[in-house]
């Protein structure tokens, strides 16, 4: 299996919300934490991962409604 990067953040909780959104949905995905933030005390930049199958179908659940 494998996963696909949709979104990077510069704070993990927005990449937590984002997964609890997909998680709603039963579309698997996992935030990977990513840059030097972390280890340089600047926070923490994170990575919202899903299966290749499911890419699309999250990236319409997390787009922005149109006008």
């Amino acid at each position: 299996m494998s996963w696909i990067t949709i979104r990077t953040t510069s704070a993990r909780w927005e990449a937590e919300l984002m997964q609890q959104i997909l998680s709603a949905y039963d579309i698997p995905s996992r935030v990977l934490d990513i840059g030097l933030g972390i280890y340089c005390g600047q926070g923490s930049q994170a990575a919202l991962q899903v299966r290749s199958c499911d890419q699309w179908t999250a990236l319409l659940l997390l787009s922005f409604p149109e006008d």
